[in-house]
């Protein structure tokens, strides 16, 4: 199982002011088929790398509107252009800085205050919800309520697959527990949407309503089946137990034997997911230069951002 490491804060000081941003991408294999590491790898961690003295950064833009479109790790420089969403790790020193920094490129980002999973696990790898809570708490001296307020923070990312058994030895975390990490959140950030890594079909066997909880996950991968099924389905799924819900695609691994998307790939699969009026956000995994930048994966990325773009806006709050 992979996860979400904090690198070492040593790279902001040493790199040069006109450094790009240094992304690296860790990925591992998993043969399980929920939201497995390979489907949602977020190891590359971007706790202020790409960030430092960006926070009043030179360019300057607003939110082009409709729902944010962009991939985990994304360093705040790719904002802009292609991308106006992300799923990020920040560390909470950093978390003002690259906040700014986003905003001013016309981002919204997904933000995730738990940090790596190995950090809320008990000495036999089981879930903690008291660690869990702890590493929340690192946030709650950071005022960024501002960013939530005018919508730069668009959710709490609370935890990933924790219908996985294989990530918590083999005791899955229950949607019940699930829901009360969400109430915990909402104790401390009220406004601040609540969303999980996890598809809305293992949020069905949570019986009762959702009242903190906000949203769940969906990301298309080739062995999921057809795609509009896809999205159909965990809509009606997402709908049943009124969570919002945030969809993407696994470029690096969602193609057929967990081979890497192709560019006509990520066209038909991302505009049939984004078809639907349903999903708040598009979030794909990974931030990858060598695999954006080729040429075909760029248009595709280019018509998806206007598909995104045409949309109305839509909060990861639960309807």
């Amino acid at each position: 199982m992979t996860h979400i490491f904090e690198f070492a804060n040593w790279m902001d000081r040493l790199r040069a002011p006109l450094l790009g941003a240094l992304v690296l991408t860790l990925v591992s294999c998993n043969p399980t088929d929920s939201l497995t590491p390979t489907e949602t790898n977020i190891d590359v961690v971007d706790d202020g790398t790409s960030a430092v003295g960006e926070a009043a950064p030179a360019m300057s833009a607003s939110y082009a509107g409709g729902i944010p479109f962009g991939n985990f790790n994304q360093p705040t420089t790719q904002f802009g252009s292609y991308y106006n969403g992300a799923l990020r790790n920040i560390y909470p020193q950093y978390l003002l800085s690259n906040l700014a920094g986003i905003k001013s490129r016309g981002g919204k980002v997904v933000l995730t205050f738990s940090g790596k999973e190995s950090t809320f696990k008990d000495a036999n790898g089981n879930f903690s919800f008291s660690k869990w809570k702890a590493r929340v708490d690192r946030f709650r001296k950071v005022n960024f309520s501002s960013y939530v307020k005018d919508g730069t923070i668009i959710g709490h990312y609370l935890v990933d697959e924790p219908n996985d058994p294989s990530n918590w030895n083999g005791h899955p975390i229950s949607p019940a527990t699930v829901e009360a990490m969400a109430k915990y959140s909402k104790q401390i950030w009220p406004s601040l949407p609540t969303i999980v890594r996890a598809y809305p079909e293992y949020m069905l066997k949570f019986s009762g309503k959702y009242y903190y909880l906000d949203a769940a996950w969906a990301q298309y991968v080739y062995r999921k089946g057809d795609v509009s099924t896809f999205i159909r389905q965990n809509v009606s799924y997402a709908q049943q137990k009124g969570l919002a819900l945030v969809v993407g695609l696994n470029y690096l691994h969602g193609g057929p034997n967990r081979t890497k998307m192709t560019a006509t790939q990520v066209r038909n699969w991302g505009s049939t997911l984004l078809s639907s009026s349903y999903p708040c956000a598009f979030v794909s995994y990974s931030y990858n230069s060598t695999y954006l930048s080729n040429s075909g994966i760029r248009d595709a990325m280019r018509y998806l951002k206007s598909k995104a773009t045409g949309r109305g806006f839509r909060s990861c709050r639960g309807p």
